[in-house]
């Protein structure tokens, strides 16, 4: 059973537990951080952008995870086989990053030492800059990229935890058009907007201590259409609602529930994967090219995460029964165990 959202609704009730679980295909429910009973050192709040052509990528992450903050800078380059991430940390941010309530407007600028970056609306576009001094030994990084083309449909999702005054609210916007440029190492990476293409993962809620996740994301062309995907389990409540949804030419394609088949227990990263679904509507098998893999353990926190970047093949099905079939398509996917 998949709950779909379809009012203007508070996302959270007086108790401050979700008013409606379930997904939608915008950010019809209201969040407001003030309406959370939950301490503001268990409030989690990021915004994390990447762009992916299928030769390079650059991730942008700025969060607030209420005790620790983290801003994440992320090069990789699939043709060579390497990937940098540096990720500056701040103590006891509490909110007063003031991250946007919504993914529609508002901006955030944070520096550090070294360091700066920005996520900004002008008109119709998204502006992302990162500046960072010693970035690796090439230097100097510094990048700035527009998104344009926001579709009309995105997945939203309003997932519970069995903890009271835990859940989690959750866009994810593909298939953004990305112009740009990142200087690094005296070498310039450019994203043209006919081949390169941006996803939004936009996450605001309170968490439990200790959970896992599985997240997969596609965006791209088919025939000259913009096409990708959203897909992902492991954590709540999924009953009123999954994560996994297929976007084609900028409309949402709802699907049920999608099964990563990770090797080797789920260790080998590297070696070829595949994805099942239970409605048979979305079947891929998946090469590995480039694990961005890391793993901080400091005894009460820990984050193990393998995020793995690749290329796709098969099929999806969308509700009217067409079938979308792809052929090295550049996406990623990731396992991630969390004690935050």
């Amino acid at each position: 059973m998949q709950h779909e959202i379809t009012e203007r609704i508070p996302l959270l009730n007086a108790d401050g537990n979700l008013t409606e679980p379930g997904f939608a295909r915008s950010l019809l429910p209201v969040y407001r951080r003030s309406d959370i009973k939950a301490s503001p050192l268990r409030i989690k709040e990021w915004d994390y952008y990447l762009i992916n052509n299928g030769r390079f990528a650059l991730a942008l992450t700025i969060d607030d995870n209420g005790y620790m903050g983290l801003d994440s800078v992320s090069l990789l380059n699939f043709e060579e086989g390497w990937e940098i991430t540096k990720s500056p940390m701040c103590f006891m941010p509490l909110g007063r990053r003031k991250m946007p309530e919504t993914s529609a407007a508002g901006d955030i600028s944070v520096s550090g030492r070294g360091y700066a970056m920005s996520f900004r609306h002008e008109d119709s576009k998204r502006i992302l800059t990162a500046r960072m001094k010693k970035f690796g030994d090439g230097g100097e990084l510094s990048a700035r990229v527009e998104l344009t083309g926001e579709p009309e449909d995105s997945m939203v999702i309003c997932t519970p935890f069995p903890k009271r005054g835990r859940f989690y609210y959750n866009q994810k916007i593909n298939c953004l058009r990305a112009r740009g440029e990142v200087s690094y190492g005296g070498r310039t990476y450019v994203f043209s907007p006919e081949d390169s293409f941006a996803v939004l993962d936009w996450g605001r809620g309170v968490w439990t201590y200790r959970n896992t996740w599985y997240w997969g994301s596609g965006s791209g062309t088919v025939d000259g259409v913009p096409f990708g995907w959203n897909i992902g389990y492991g954590f709540g409540d999924t009953s009123a609602a999954s994560e996994n949804m297929l976007f084609y030419d900028g409309k949402a394609h709802k699907l049920g529930k999608v099964k990563f088949n990770i090797p080797g227990n789920e260790r080998d990263f590297m070696s070829p994967w595949t994805f099942t679904s239970d409605d048979g509507r979305f079947e891929m098998d998946f090469v590995p090219v480039l694990d961005r893999a890391s793993c901080t353990d400091i005894k009460l926190i820990k984050s193990d995460q393998h995020q793995v970047f690749g290329l796709f093949t098969g099929r999806a099905v969308l509700d009217d029964g067409r079938v979308t079939e792809v052929r090295d398509f550049p996406g990623f996917a990731e396992k991630v165990e969390n004690k935050w």
